[in-house]
């Protein structure tokens, strides 16, 4: 028997981005409870790096009321079964503009699996080419912004980046020694 069992389950909100359903559980003791999950589709997230440069997005985050800064990032809900590196090629081209020569994957991690099943690849896009940005409707106050790599590990050290999962993706990747 699995540490909990569900015993039942029902879909309590839903829309393009996301759903939320309310599961009736069954702990290995015999104790019910209920989970709640917020189920999303997986997403990549992408730090685009030249020459020590970094290309970070900056855009209003509506839920926090403040903008932020953070690498290219985001989720097709159209197809969420979709190829993550042709995720990760798609959303640098469509929040930056750039395509790239190398994409290196480094690693898969879960945003918050306490309450949501959603997790994320992670890629370091390097050989750089500009191009035209395509933006969806929900990004169309988003801005690139350049900063040096140090610039970048002191604006996580100090806390102006408050995104986890760009700290995160930083983070791997010179644990990793890939940037």
């Amino acid at each position: 028997m699995a540490d909990i069992e569900t015993i039942d389950s029902k879909v309590v909100y839903e829309n393009k981005w996301l759903r939320v359903r309310e599961d009736k559980i069954r702990r290995s003791s015999g104790n019910e409870g209920i989970y709640g999950v917020v189920e999303k589709p997986d997403f990549a997230i992408i730090l685009p790096i030249e020459d020590n440069t970094v290309y970070m997005v900056e855009q209003y985050r509506y839920t926090i009321k403040e903008r932020q800064l953070e690498l290219p990032q985001g989720a097709w809900e159209s197809s969420p079964d979709a190829d993550s590196l042709e995720l990760a090629k798609g959303e640098l081209k469509e929040e930056t503009g750039l395509t790239a020569e190398s994409m290196e994957h480094v690693g898969f991690q879960y945003l918050a699996y306490g309450f949501c099943n959603q997790g994320y690849h992670i890629y370091v896009a390097k050989g750089l080419t500009q191009g035209m940005q395509k933006l969806d409707v929900e990004e169309e106050d988003l801005r690139v912004v350049p900063l040096q790599l140090n610039e970048l590990k002191e604006k996580i050290t100090n806390g102006e980046i408050k995104d986890a999962s760009t700290c995160n993706a930083v983070g791997l990747a010179m644990l990793k020694g890939i940037i």
